[in-house]
């Protein structure tokens, strides 16, 4: 049996994850922590910890998980770049899932993206356009970024530099360069995601669309489960669906 902690329990995203967990035979949800909660009171009793509350205790949490030697499921977004270099740290003392994204839709996603930008090759132009609901705080999306790391990737550009956040005015002709993103918000959307792969003749459009949370808790309590098998070290959903 798992035992699990659920920080950031009474956000959208950790109400799914406990209502997930009920449906996982050999997994225990042992705390539920949210602002004003004692995390030490409850952390030796875990196998692993599974953070979904905000994005600027994440690198805390992850030294806390350091400290007691606890494997940690990262499900937070928008961290800057020194907590983002703060918790990189820490993989050599334990083992970290880190991902924008815990669907397993959306991972295969990530996969077929890789797989089209390579087929495809340098002649077509690519832009990412993501939608979420009017309450998310962070843009573009974790899941955006992402796609947009790997089409860089396979690109070998500079995603800094080559990155295109929306266009406005007289921005010129697009550039063979450019990696667009684009972010909408509106409603209770839970997440959309489109890449574009545009040439001269035709389009390519790789899409997901995510109805409900329920698909990101339980590919996050997967992944807890997965994690405490592992050695120190940072992983991504990829690895945990073994798509790597």
């Amino acid at each position: 049996m798992t035992r699990v902690i659920i920080i950031g329990s009474k956000g959208r995203m950790g109400h799914a994850l406990v209502a997930c967990a009920a449906n996982f035979r050999d997994l225990n949800v042992i705390a539920q922590v949210d602002r004003g909660d004692d995390l030490r009171t409850v952390i030796g009793e875990s196998d692993v910890l599974v953070d979904f509350s905000w994005h600027a205790s994440t690198a805390d949490i992850a030294a806390f998980c350091a400290k007691h030697r606890k494997p940690l499921v990262i499900g937070t977004t928008g961290q800057s770049d020194a907590d983002r270099a703060k918790i990189l740290k820490l993989k050599s003392k334990i083992p970290i899932v880190w991902t924008s994204n815990f669907s397993t839709g959306v991972n295969t996603l990530f996969w077929l993206t890789r797989k089209a930008a390579e087929i495809l090759g340098p002649d077509f132009d690519l832009e990412v356009v993501e939608m979420h609901h009017r309450l998310k705080k962070d843009a573009p999306s974790g899941t955006a970024k992402s796609l947009a790391e790997i089409l860089a990737d396979v690109r070998q550009l500079q995603l800094e530099k080559a990155v295109r956040h929306g266009r406005a005015g007289i921005v010129g002709e697009r550039t063979s360069g450019e990696i667009g993103i684009h972010s909408i918000r509106g409603g209770d959307v839970v997440g959309d995601h489109t890449v574009i792969f545009a040439n001269t003749g035709e389009r390519v459009e790789l899409t997901h669309k995510a109805s409900s949370r329920d698909t990101f808790a339980n590919g996050a309590l997967r992944a807890a489960q997965w994690v405490v098998k592992q050695k120190p070290g940072l992983y991504d959903m990829q690895d945990v669906l073994g798509l790597k």
